[in-house]
């Protein structure tokens, strides 16, 4: 009796698995009106757009660095950085508060945004394709590195978001708009 095991993804097909998912899960924030079931969702959108951009910044992305448009790799950084100012505010917040779900929207939209970006005919993606890189290997490291992630997450919380290329410049908090 022969044992088959699956076929490990590539880096491309485990990176496009993840903006499913969580694609799937702003639908499900957007049909929710129980507050509490809202807040769950969001939080678990925040736990996997982490683990997803943890590993796209410490694998994919060094890995395809000068293998795809400079803008483009700069841009997705860029992007990245961003959202984990949402992701932030949406880990800290509830769904009780003002404007957070203005805030998993807005965060909805700038994901979608990122994804349609790295996803498109001459994206990111499509560029690493093209690039002299084994996506096997990388799509290996990917998922090992995913793994400990997760499991670090799972021991010890999503840990507040850390930008890379933003500086994290000063800002004034003025009074709210009045909702």
């Amino acid at each position: 009796m022969s044992r088959t095991t699956a076929k490990p993804m590539d880096a491309i097909a485990l990176l496009k698995n993840d903006h499913r998912t969580v694609e799937g899960l702003f639908e499900r924030f957007e049909k929710t009106s129980a507050k509490a079931a809202k807040e769950k969702i969001a939080k678990q959108v925040c736990l996997e757009l982490m683990v997803h951009a943890t590993i796209e910044e410490e694998v994919f992305y060094p890995a395809v660095k000068g293998v795809v448009d400079d803008d483009l790799y700069e841009e997705a950084l860029v992007e990245h950085d961003g959202a984990k100012v949402l992701i932030a505010e949406i880990l800290e917040g509830s769904a009780g508060d003002d404007y957070y779900d203005a805030k998993v929207k807005v965060l909805s939209e700038m994901i979608k945004h990122h994804v349609k970006e790295e996803e498109q005919r001459d994206g990111m993606f499509a560029q690493a394709k093209k690039g002299d890189i084994d996506l096997d290997a990388i799509g290996a490291a990917l998922a090992a590195r995913k793994q400990e992630v997760i499991a670090k997450f799972a021991r010890e919380g999503v840990p507040p978001p850390k930008t890379r290329v933003m500086k994290g410049a000063d800002l004034e908090r003025g009074e709210p708009v009045e909702a």
